[in-house]
């Protein structure tokens, strides 16, 4: 059975990981999304100000993606997202990183529009072994709830 809506309550949900990010990973996500030079070549990247190299917040936002699909949104009775309310890169992802993601339900209420889903809001907190904030991004899902999935019901 996928979790629904009641089981995000609000409070802690988790924390997921770790994973290795490589410099080769960092390097090619670079050469294919965002190819400035902090992402791709050393000398520039330690002229920049990420004094190295360091991956671009799109991959490490991709890889936040992934560690939530893993971790619960692949299981989850999911409609989709309406987008994120909130994106910030705090510190940079360097080459060889063990990062985690720590999830919060911030709310979780059901929908005015559609009563047989909710809408749950995450905030995700990447950081790296050293527990430094890496990126924070608040995001919403909607997901059906327990007794219109029960029911048959797609809404």
């Amino acid at each position: 059975m996928p979790l629904t809506f009641e089981d995000f309550p609000p409070g802690r949900f988790g924390t997921f990981g770790p994973r290795r990010v490589t410099r080769e990973e960092i390097l090619a996500f670079a050469a294919e999304f965002d190819p400035q030079p902090m992402h791709l070549d050393e000398e520039a990247a330690a002229r920049s100000m990420l004094n190295g190299l360091s991956a671009s917040g799109w991959h490490l936002c991709s890889i936040m993606m992934r560690m939530m699909f893993d971790g619960f949104i692949g299981r989850t009775a999911s409609l989709g997202s309406p987008g994120v309310n909130e994106l910030r890169w705090l510190a940079p992802l360097r080459p060889g990183d063990d990062i985690t993601l720590d999830i919060e339900v911030a709310e979780a209420r059901v929908s005015q529009s559609r009563p047989e889903t909710g809408i749950v809001t995450f905030r995700g907190v990447v950081r790296n072994a050293t527990g430094q904030p890496l990126c924070d991004m608040v995001s919403p899902i909607i997901v059906r709830r327990r007794g219109d999935l029960a029911s048959g019901r797609a809404g």
